[in-house]
């Protein structure tokens, strides 16, 4: 079984961590900043970096990823597309992998970027499941729109919301509290939302880390989650005029409603 931590990076980054205790091998996600990781294991002598996860392009994902392929000798997984440096093992959606013994299924989430994939451990002798979404969903929210499009995004939403309910979601920014208080402009009628964001606010409070999610709190809570829920199209038309009975339509103007949403 699988231990994690977040490695802090940059303002609100998270690289997370996976640790086999037993072997004492870590693999870690989207480690955009290669000191995080690099001081971890120098706190941690004895332990040998295996394999970095990489969910999208961009470089607070990326940028660390040479330096540590340098510095360990680690396998490189990552998204097809060729904007990801030193890959080893190129993944498309469906494919299957493995990273400190554990089996790993390759979900296709394009939206943010079009090279974006999530990485789903689907939890074995009573652990939970553990989904790695990058900037795909997010506590509360979902990434924006960099290079592809509401019908991209809101699929590729709504492929990881019909995981199981118990999923941990583990995604890269502490974005919790501002997407919250989006929501609960959406929904303030909301109760379970509302409980949610004073939890929230009590963590980050003391600079704690509100991740990770999991599926039925967001199924609950996160609007992007929500297009169907009669008063979460209403909020939306109320934005843009869109047609409330076109999911893709709430969507996106919930998207674009984010996007000029203050904090």
């Amino acid at each position: 079984m699988l231990s994690i931590q977040a490695l802090r990076a940059f303002a609100d980054n998270y690289i997370w961590l996976l640790q086999d205790v037993a072997q004492r091998r870590c693999a870690v996600v989207d480690p955009g900043d290669a000191e995080p990781v690099q001081d971890w294991l120098q706190r941690n002598p004895g332990w040998q970096l295996a394999d970095i996860l990489v969910t999208h392009h961009h470089d607070d994902h990326t940028g660390g990823i040479a330096a540590l392929k340098r510095s360990t000798g680690c396998r490189v997984i990552g998204p097809a597309g060729g904007r990801i440096p030193a890959l080893d093992l190129t993944l498309h959606d469906g494919d299957l992998c493995a990273a400190l013994g554990q089996r790993i299924e390759v979900i296709g989430v394009p939206g943010h970027t079009l090279d974006h994939i999530a990485y789903f451990l689907p939890g074995t002798a009573g652990a939970r499941p553990w989904l790695f979404s990058g900037d795909t969903l997010f506590a509360g929210g979902c990434g924006r729109l960099f290079e592809g499009s509401a019908q991209q995004m809101h699929d590729s939403l709504t492929r990881l919301a019909a995981l199981p309910a118990e999923t941990e979601v583990f995604c890269a920014h502490e974005y919790t509290l501002a997407n919250l208080r989006f929501a609960c402009a959406v929904e303030p009628d909301n109760r379970e939302l509302r409980q949610r964001l004073e939890q929230t606010e009590a963590i980050r409070a003391h600079d704690g880390i509100s991740l990770p999610s999991n599926l039925a709190c967001e199924r609950a809570t996160n609007p992007f989650l929500r297009t169907g829920e009669a008063r979460v199209r209403e909020a939306a038309a109320r934005f843009s005029r869109c047609q409330q009975a076109d999911p893709v339509a709430v969507f996106a103007a919930l998207r674009e409603w984010k996007n000029g949403f203050p904090g």
